[in-house]
């Protein structure tokens, strides 16, 4: 059973993710000490994730616009829609192939509400990510609602400043250099990165479909410990019930 869970979706888990899989997906309760002695008896071993390497980050023009940090690290407000998380990361795959991945993730549930991908790290790459969170119909705005990223040169920038305005969001960024100023959306991408095969993945499409794949499954089938050992999606279904 363990086993079962472990391998759920393709993708490798913990101590604790085993046993919230267990109890969600195969109805079976294990006690988590139970759990971690099979686990070191049988050798099943969860791939710890590496450090993130530093970041570069480009040199904004005059025009960009750093905002103040409103935000500072109050992630979960227990509102679904209330804060909300961006950032870009970079996926080194097949034969040194490098693609991005720009994220808005809701602080309060933890579940991705848009994500967008593209070869080259250009504008449209956060801008189009805004777009497809316009689209989610999930998506429920609250009327305090903001926008939290780093100073990176596509949060700075006019057009995607714009385009938050259009949506209704204040927004909020961290302080430079500060990388637990925006804490979860960096463990989520660390998440990603151990628990899909990025290296297998030949083409940019083979890639992309890979990391839908992964997404849906974080929302809708990855239990999370601190979320009351709910799915991002259930989390949010149950704090929109108790509101």
């Amino acid at each position: 059973m363990i086993l079962k869970a472990f391998h759920f979706k393709g993708k490798k888990k913990g101590a604790r993710q085993i046993k919230m899989t267990l109890a969600g997906q195969f109805q079976c309760i294990f006690n988590l000490k139970k759990i971690r002695r099979i686990m070191r008896k049988f050798d099943i071993v969860c791939p710890i994730r590496k450090a993130n390497p530093y970041r570069r980050m480009m040199k904004a023009t005059q025009e960009h616009r750093v905002v103040p940090n409103l935000l500072k690290r109050q992630f979960k407000q227990e509102t679904p829609g209330k804060v909300l998380l961006t950032d870009i990361t970079y996926l080194n795959y097949y034969s040194g192939q490098r693609a991005y991945l720009s994220v808005i993730k809701d602080g309060s549930t933890g579940e991705v509400l848009a994500h967008h991908m593209s070869r080259r790290i250009t504008m449209d790459l956060a801008t189009d990510t805004l777009t497809k969170l316009k689209k989610n119909r999930n998506f429920k705005k609250d009327k305090e609602a903001l926008i939290h990223s780093d100073q990176g040169t596509h949060y700075t920038h006019p057009d995607f400043q714009k385009q938050v305005r259009k949506l209704g969001l204040q927004q909020s960024m961290s302080r430079r250099g500060n990388c637990w100023d925006n804490a979860p959306i960096e463990s989520f991408f660390g998440h990603l990165k151990d628990e899909v095969d990025i290296k297998a993945c030949k083409t940019f499409e083979e890639l992309k479909k890979e990391i839908d794949r992964y997404i849906r499954h974080y929302n809708h089938t990855r239990y999370q410990w601190n979320l009351k050992k709910m799915t991002p999606v259930q989390y949010r279904n149950h704090l929109l019930q108790v509101a």
